[in-house]
């Protein structure tokens, strides 16, 4: 997280998926959400992501993991995935395209 503040983006950190639907259910103004696949607390972050696309689809969804996406499984419309290590340039440039 410390890469999206240093590029001057405020971050609210969540510890796990029940965490980020509050925040995103109490803070307007939340643009842009960046997740691991891998979260603790039960739902991972295909969860969220799914859950956000629904309730909050004009949130962008930034999806990161240190595997390979899953087979089988639809990366949720407009999201866009990374896998670790990535360019945190090209994840910055993402994140401020989709912020607007």
């Amino acid at each position: 997280m410390d890469m999206i503040e240093e590029a001057g983006f405020e971050v609210l950190d969540a510890r796990n998926t029940a965490e980020a639907l509050t925040m995103l259910e109490t803070c307007a103004g939340i643009r842009v959400v960046f997740t691991d696949v891998d979260m603790p607390g039960g739902a991972d972050g295909i969860a969220l992501a799914t859950s956000i696309r629904r309730q909050w689809p004009k949130i962008a969804i930034v999806i990161t993991s240190g595997k390979p996406w899953p087979i089988g499984i639809r990366l949720p419309e407009d999201a866009v995935f990374f896998s670790k290590p990535y360019r945190q340039d090209r994840v910055i440039a993402t994140i401020r395209d989709m912020a607007g």
